[in-house]
């Protein structure tokens, strides 16, 4: 398979290169770095037209130098620059052309170092992508041998989030990674009243919990008709007030992966974020990849396929 990788024209990307080395080296997979120069519309033959788009099209091959100088060594890329309307439709169009399997881009500089940050290109992408799109979060580094230790599938205990499941351990096994399904409880902060508690509400949080260990526990057991399971299987629950809190009551480590499912309202055959999904994401404190339902139910076999 081979993962399309975007890379800023300006050349400042590197953690993009690192997520993209790190995924790489683990699935054996090919990476094809590109840079996308916006065409101008309309078209004109104007001078300073063409010396402008001579001037872009400069600045990206100086930013895929710099990626190609960047990257392992042991990772083997080729290097595209590319005219397209607009970022994330030249993205879309590479990855049909090189029949990619997952597209890798960074964060936007505005966010905060160490988490997911989606500007205007990712967006775009997380709304019309028909494959998985991995994200780096702002500013991450890892070592130059580093791999993918650990799937972290995020779990809701829909049917949906089921295929996610088998999914996510098909791409686990197949790495030699741990698998673990995670859910988040978030308690929004009570309204001050006098005499009245929270505990109706804590019963409430932690029947959820159960049930939704208890479906994570049923889910699982579909992983064990893989081919090749997990190295390890587990089901955890970060709790807080916020969704930041929940999700750093869940222990990361290097080499995780968080993987995200689109949400139900959304086009089948799209990525399409929907509010939970969306906050999962931006509190994220590691790569997150997030898959349309309908590459969910696919990738076990194309998994198996490429064995």
């Amino acid at each position: 398979m081979t993962m399309l990788v975007g890379f800023a024209p300006h050349g400042r990307g590197r953690a993009v290169l690192h997520l993209a080395a790190m995924l790489a080296r683990s699935s054996g997979d090919d990476l094809v770095v590109c840079a996308i120069v916006p065409a101008p519309w309309p078209p004109s033959p104007a001078r300073v037209d063409a010396e402008y788009r001579a001037y872009l099209e400069q600045a990206a091959n100086d930013a895929l130098a710099k990626a190609r100088a960047r990257l392992p060594a042991d990772i083997a890329a080729t290097f595209e620059v590319h005219h397209a309307r607009s970022a994330p439709a030249g993205l879309l169009e590479l990855a049909e052309r090189h029949d990619a399997g997952v597209i890798v881009t960074g964060s936007s500089p505005a966010g905060g170092a160490g988490h997911v940050s989606v500007g205007s290109t990712t967006s775009r992408l997380l709304h019309s992508s028909p494959i998985p799109v991995a994200l780096a979060p702002h500013g991450f580094r890892c070592r130059a041998d580093a791999r993918v230790r650990r799937v972290t599938a995020a779990y809701g205990g829909s049917e949906e989030a089921d295929d996610l499941v088998v999914a996510a351990a098909a791409v686990a096994g197949s790495v030699g990674a741990a698998l673990r399904l995670a859910s988040f409880a978030v308690r929004a902060h009570p309204p001050y009243t006098a005499g009245v508690g929270t505990d109706p509400e804590e019963e409430i949080i932690e029947r959820w919990i159960d049930e939704i260990r208890e479906a994570g526990s049923a889910a699982l057991a579909q992983v064990a008709d893989l081919p090749v399971a997990p190295a390890a299987l587990e089901v955890v629950v970060g709790r807080g007030e916020t969704w930041e809190e929940a999700t750093e009551d869940v222990e990361w480590e290097d080499g995780d992966v968080l993987v995200v499912g689109s949400s139900s309202i959304g086009p089948i055959k799209r990525v399409f974020l929907g509010s939970r999904s969306s906050r999962i994401v931006r509190h994220s404190p590691v790569p997150v990849v997030v898959v349309p339902r309908a590459a969910a139910a696919e990738i076990p076999e194309e998994v198996v396929g490429d064995r």
